[in-house]
């Protein structure tokens, strides 16, 4: 199975200088734990549930305070052409349940997450 198996097809994405209550809106619209940002079309970070807590814990002004300040910078991604089980080992080996995903001429296509490859090999 390959990453593309389980990939969720369409790219959620904020900017890099939306509000974190802009992202957290578009997560909750999209029922999504994770959202790509993006500085044009350039994944620069992503920003997930964890990082909206971490913002909410330090008091953060959801309004006011850019995603890309809760954000991981520099993400790691997902080739749609790379094995699932490789995926998987390497979210654990960074601890992270969200991988942006790119097309095989490298351009973001998606999201997958933890949940979307344990259910595609559930069902395998």
């Amino acid at each position: 199975m390959r990453v593309e198996d389980a990939c969720r097809p369409g790219v959620f994405t904020v900017d890099v200088d939306d509000s974190l209550e802009v992202a957290a809106h578009r997560m909750d619209q999209a029922q999504l734990g994770a959202l790509a940002v993006v500085d044009g079309h350039r994944l620069v970070g992503i920003v997930t549930e964890r990082g909206l807590v971490r913002a909410i814990a330090r008091a953060a002004d959801p309004t006011g305070v850019p995603v890309a300040a809760y954000a991981s910078s520099s993400p790691h991604t997902a080739s749609v052409e790379q094995d699932a089980r490789a995926a998987v080992q390497h979210m654990l080996v960074l601890g992270v349940r969200h991988l942006p995903v790119t097309s095989r001429d490298g351009q973001l296509i998606g999201m997958v997450s933890m949940r979307d490859l344990l259910a595609v090999e559930a069902w395998a």
